[in-house]
């Protein structure tokens, strides 16, 4: 074994599910070192025909606690990775770094009363993670779940999300949840219609919510694409809400792999 193959673990595919043309997910095994915290992501990589490998960075859908990893994936036409990744069936092997990283995690913020995570397309993912981890219901009064995506077919972990209700190490937090999902190009009975920075300007994010976004009480969790992470954070930077930093606390934490 070289010292690059060291780096990383070979884990074996359990489930593939196509949710739509360009989404799916996967579950794999899990190796029995591998430490995250909820809200982490983990170097994936697939190997060409070439011999090449092709990494990228994927949050976990799963929490800490399960046997198993599961990641939320796009399709990417002609995508380098995607491609490869898409490909992959149960029993298939994908390559996994021995080491988690990022920082979209709840020790970004030492206080606060009211989480809200926005979210698009596969920037879900590490926010259902947090969902799945006790810690996150103890530490709020509050939490907004707000999730945008183009079409409604394209919301994705529906029946994750309304099931957090009905788990038994949940029962009596379930009440703090409320999801709010967003559709951009197509009015849908029950979803909040426009992107999430034009819904908090307008105040109907707010209004859909029953909760003021403000720099004492809010913290916000921002992950999807890089437009909208800057966008959003714009936005609330109008707001009084910056950035929290490692010596400088504040009101927003955001991830960028991209």
């Amino acid at each position: 074994m070289t010292a690059s193959e060291e780096k990383f673990t070979r884990q074996t595919l359990t489930d593939v599910q196509t949710l739509t043309p360009s989404l799916f997910t996967l579950r794999t095994t899990r190796d029995a070192g591998f430490r995250f915290r909820a809200g982490q992501f983990a170097r994936l990589g697939v190997r060409k025909e070439s011999g090449s490998i092709v990494w990228r960075a994927y949050s976990m859908v799963s929490s800490p606690f399960d046997e198993y990893l599961e990641f939320f994936s796009i399709v990417v036409p002609g995508g380098e990775f995607t491609s490869e990744l898409s490909r992959l069936r149960e029993g298939d092997q994908l390559l996994v770094d021995r080491q988690a990283f990022g920082f979209l995690t709840l020790d970004r913020f030492p206080d606060g009363r009211d989480l809200w995570l926005l979210a698009t397309g596969t920037g879900l993912a590490p926010f259902l993670s947090i969902l799945q981890d006790f810690e996150v219901w103890e530490r709020f009064e509050t939490i907004k779940l707000v999730y945008s995506a183009r079409e409604e077919k394209e919301l994705a972990y529906r029946e994750l999300i309304a099931g957090l209700a009905q788990r038994e190490y949940l029962a009596e937090y379930a009440h703090k949840l409320q999801f709010i999902p967003v559709v951009t190009r197509e009015q849908v009975p029950g979803c909040l219609n426009g992107r999430i920075t034009t819904l908090i300007e307008s105040g109907e994010l707010e209004r859909a919510a029953c909760l003021e976004l403000s720099p004492e009480h809010s913290r916000v969790m921002i992950c999807g694409n890089p437009q909208m992470i800057e966008d959003t954070r714009a936005v609330l930077k109008g707001r009084g809400m910056n950035l929290a930093l490692t010596r400088k606390p504040g009101q927003i934490a955001v991830e960028n792999y991209w």
